[in-house]
Parts: C-alpha cells; sequence; structure tokens
C-alpha cells in the first residue's frame, strides 16, 4: 500500500469517526482504529496526534494496550443503536431489512458487553 493511499483513508475514517460523534447510529471508534492503522502506514504526524489527542488517545490506548472499551463507552453505544433501532423501524417498510438490521446490532452489543472494561478506570 502506497503511502499516499495510507494517509487518504486515514483522513477518510478520521472524517467519518468526527461525523460518528454527531450522529447516531455511525460508530466511532471503529473508525477511529481504522484512521489509526492507517495513519500508522500513512502520517507518522497524525498517528501521533490521535494519540496524544485528550479522548481520541484515551481510547486508542486502552483498545491497544489491553483490548478495553470504557463503560460509558459501551452505554453511550448502546443507547445509540437503540435508538437508531427505533428510528430505522418507524422509517423502513421492509421487514427482512428490520430483521437483519436487529441481528447486527445484537452482534455489535454483544461485542461491546463482552469486552473489557479498562484497569484503573473511573468509568
Amino acid at each position: 500500500m502506497t503511502r499516499w493511499v495510507a494517509l487518504i483513508l486515514a483522513y477518510l475514517f478520521l472524517a467519518l469517526a468526527i461525523v460518528g460523534v454527531v450522529i447516531p447510529g455511525l460508530p466511532t471508534v471503529p473508525f477511529l482504529l481504522l484512521t489509526a492503522w492507517f495513519a500508522a502506514k500513512g502520517s507518522t504526524g497524525l498517528h501521533l496526534w490521535l494519540y496524544e489527542h485528550p479522548h481520541f488517545g484515551k481510547l486508542l490506548i486502552e483498545w491497544e494496550q489491553q483490548g478495553a472499551i470504557s463503560r460509558s463507552s459501551k452505554v453511550i453505544a448502546i443507547i445509540l443503536l437503540s435508538i437508531s433501532w427505533v428510528i430505522m423501524y418507524l422509517r423502513i417498510d421492509s421487514q427482512w431489512m428490520l430483521a437483519g438490521i436487529m441481528v447486527l446490532f445484537a452482534i455489535i452489543a454483544t461485542f461491546l458487553l463482552s469486552s473489557p472494561e479498562p484497569k484503573n478506570n473511573n468509568n
């Protein structure tokens, strides 16, 4: 992979992560993890910025070192998944699509709930 492709993908996933902070249902952490991975290959500066960021850095370090997700992140994610599903339920006519989305969200929620919480965390 060329440095430029990695850099473009890093910024794309960073933009999606930032949008995910604001829009319910769009995940933030997976996009942030992808951003960090591509930034490591495409931009040392962006990679360092992510790890030094007051909010993003903590999430990345906890995931990298412990495979952990904070309780507050889990709660927010589950609430947003629930809100997103209700909105889709009200707007989507296809029962098959709703069932598929529900299964996907249940898998995501199961992953979140089964992930450890960071050690020495006050959340």
